[in-house]
């Protein structure tokens, strides 16, 4: 759980397959995890229309203020956020 906090961090929109990528994570370990995290307040989740015509709408993720700081309580020596991109 926490390389996905870490892969989060910065607060930004990504998708399950990058978020995959970046964590070495399976599809059946991530995508059970994301909708845990969701449902504790963690994470934020929103569908996606697609860039270009023809292609699905997908689940796109952020961490949240709680999950950001659940992530520096558990990785402290993870890089701090500027305060705005703390939601501060």
């Amino acid at each position: 759980m926490i390389s996905l906090l870490q892969a989060l961090s910065d607060r930004q929109w990504h998708h399950g397959y990058d978020l995959m990528k970046e964590t070495g994570l399976l599809s059946g370990t991530l995508y059970p995890l994301l909708m845990r995290m969701t449902d504790q307040g963690l994470v934020e989740a929103e569908w996606r229309e697609p860039v270009q015509p023809g292609r699905p709408a997908r689940h796109a993720y952020r961490l949240t203020a709680k999950g950001y700081a659940l992530m520096q309580e558990l990785a402290p020596g993870a890089a701090p956020l500027s305060p705005k991109a703390a939601g501060i």
